[in-house]
């Protein structure tokens, strides 16, 4: 069955097919890990903590200007919002896949 609604569904799921490589590669761009403040002896010091493979590690970075610290910090709120973002647009691709196959109710 061909129709304007099956054209729209195709043309909504390469859409979200677009949106998905783009916040995969945004992902990417972004700093690896996030910054931990440990307070030692009353000085702040910062440790970078990435996971590699199944660990975690703490690389210690030392005492940081606040404009490193900002750049750490906003790339952790947009690594969440791209997070929250691919999920989404994942549950949609998954949508269209199946409606597209027939398997639910247009």
């Amino acid at each position: 069955m061909k129709g304007p609604i099956k054209g729209v569904l195709k043309e909504e799921l390469e859409n979200s097919l677009r949106m998905k490589r783009q916040y995969e590669s945004a992902l990417k761009k972004l700093p690896k890990g996030s910054l931990a403040l440990r307070k030692i002896g009353g000085h702040d010091y910062y440790y970078l903590v990435q996971r590699q493979g199944k660990k975690v590690k703490y690389l210690y970075k030392g005492k940081l200007p606040k404009k490193e610290i900002e750049k750490y910090e906003e790339a952790k709120k947009l690594r969440a919002k791209y997070r929250n973002l691919l999920s989404q647009v994942k549950k949609q691709i998954k949508f269209l896949k199946g409606t597209l196959r027939g398997k639910e109710a247009i």
